[in-house]
């Protein structure tokens, strides 16, 4: 039960640094959204590339994830001999909650780069 309050945390931490990474993504970008606003992007196409850069990034640290899983169970194995056994379904679940996580925090920052006001953002300096 403790293990659960403890992943539970841990995935709340992780989706709110995902958000606070693309907020400041966001921020950094504001000229190129207001370039790409006036150019004729629509907002949804900008969510859209928000969510995309989101899923990319949760994709890569859900695989980092995984790989150092497996290396902590390779490690811990050879320490104690005792071998560790998990389950394709297990890695799969726990992969894909990580990027669903993700990209729900994600959602936010992308909809809030999407309701940038063109001429404000290219005024952004």
């Amino acid at each position: 039960r403790m293990l659960l309050y403890i992943a539970c945390i841990s995935l709340l931490v992780g989706g709110i640094g995902i958000m606070n990474i693309m907020l400041a993504t966001v921020t950094e970008r504001t000229q190129e959204i207001g370039v790409r606003r006036a150019l004729g992007a629509t907002r949804s196409n900008i969510t859209v590339q928000f969510l995309i850069e989101t899923l990319l990034l949760c994709l890569v640290g859900g695989a980092i994830g995984v790989a150092g899983g497996w290396a902590f169970a390779e490690f811990r194995e050879f320490l104690t001999g005792d071998s560790t056994i998990v389950k394709a379904w297990s890695v799969l679940m726990a992969f894909g909650l990580s990027v669903l996580i993700g990209l729900v925090f994600g959602l936010y920052p992308a909809r809030r780069a999407a309701h940038l006001d063109p001429i404000e953002a290219l005024r952004h300096a």
